[in-house]
């Protein structure tokens, strides 16, 4: 899940190299938190969040196949 986060969020921003996604395993399923450069914020979660909207849907849609349960925070 962590690479996946990782390729979509480097193809949105000007400054890839400041991609980082950190997984943690949480009572409730695993928590990913994608930090990016503030410059490139904007570009993650787009017009009223529709991007990253389709990010989580995506994220889901693959958990779902591996019967998991992941939560992406963006920060």
């Amino acid at each position: 899940m962590k690479e996946l986060v990782e390729i979509i969020a480097k193809a949105l921003v000007d400054h890839p190299e400041e991609v980082q996604v950190t997984e943690t395993q949480k009572d409730r399923g695993l928590v990913l938190k994608l930090h990016v450069d503030p410059s490139d914020m904007g570009k993650v979660i787009g017009k009223q969040g529709r991007i990253a909207k389709a990010i989580r849907s995506v994220v889901k849609a693959a958990a779902i196949k591996e019967d998991k349960h992941v939560i992406l925070d963006i920060e």
